[in-house]
């Protein structure tokens, strides 16, 4: 595997960022996780818009112009005759030294890895998800804002450990006023009586690319799709349930904290529009080979 790090390919043995670097340290630093199918790299200028934001919104000066990480993403898929996968693009506060403040910090750290993914196994898309409730909460937006996609992913972690150790694949994390946020990975949506709601980014999701995708489709298909304020009483009553995510796509959820959802299998809303999505990713995206 070869993977690049400021310019410059490495193997995979080689590859190596320094113990001072404060994406290491502290968790300084942004990321994205882009999708790669049937060759072409999936939502590509709408995940380097996103990347760009988050580091304006800490303060990250790009190592790189967008054009020059979009080539060099490309070429890190080329590099590793990638058709179908997942990247993982980094960019940290970059070398400083043991003190927290980012001034001691010249010049951000990039690195791009393009490998294979599968998130959950296949069966989990069959068959469905079992999640839970967990008791940390989501980092509330006034404490730091969901809509930036950082290094620290300690609340997401924790919330991951707490579904693992209650026996679930996945994690549902409440914002601090005990709404629905989002999973320690992925977008939440319910479908009740034919109408589709998703929490706004506002009580504390990720605006996932998913997530967005997917409310388009639900949009073009002629669904009633909304935005609104979820509690646990409105997973445990819902028809049905599923989440997107980049490395997740579209998976269901057939049982919330011991509550088999609507008929206890995956439901007909998901399984359209898994089949829309999966569509679009065969069809769409930015030519790795030309």
């Amino acid at each position: 595997m070869k993977i690049f790090i400021d310019g410059a390919f490495y193997d995979q043995a080689d590859a190596k960022i320094s113990v001072f670097d404060h994406g290491l340290l502290y968790g300084d630093g942004v990321f994205e996780g882009i999708r790669v199918y049937n060759g072409r790299v999936f939502l590509m200028e709408e995940h380097l818009d996103r990347l760009a934001d988050s580091a304006k919104a800490i303060l990250l000066k790009l190592p790189l112009s967008l054009a020059e990480i979009r080539e060099a993403t490309l070429e890190t898929c080329r590099q590793n005759n990638l058709r179908d996968g997942y990247i993982r693009l980094v960019v940290t506060r970059g070398v400083g030294n043991l003190g927290l403040s980012p001034d001691k910090c010249p010049k951000a750290t990039i690195f791009i890895i393009a490998d294979t993914i599968q998130l959950y196994p296949e069966k989990f898309y069959e068959e469905g998800l079992r999640v839970v409730t967990v008791p940390s909460q989501r980092i509330p937006p006034a404490a730091l804002s969901p809509a930036v996609k950082s290094l620290n992913y300690l609340n997401n972690i924790m919330a991951k450990i707490e579904c693992q150790q209650a026996g679930a694949q996945e994690a549902i994390m409440l914002n601090h006023e005990g709404y629905v946020a989002e999973c320690s990975g992925d977008n939440v949506f319910v479908v009740k009586k034919g109408v589709i709601t998703t929490p706004p980014i506002w009580a504390g999701a990720l605006g996932g690319l998913t997530r967005s995708c997917v409310i388009t489709l639900a949009k073009q298909a002629g669904r009633d799709l909304r935005e609104s304020m979820l509690t646990r009483y409105d997973l445990f009553v819902a028809d049905e349930i599923f989440l997107t995510g980049t490395a997740a796509e579209v998976v269901p959820v057939v049982d919330v904290d011991g509550r088999s959802i609507g008929n206890g299998k995956p439901g007909p809303v998901s399984g359209d529009l898994t089949r829309r999505f999966r569509e679009l990713t065969r069809t769409s995206g930015v030519a790795i080979y030309s």
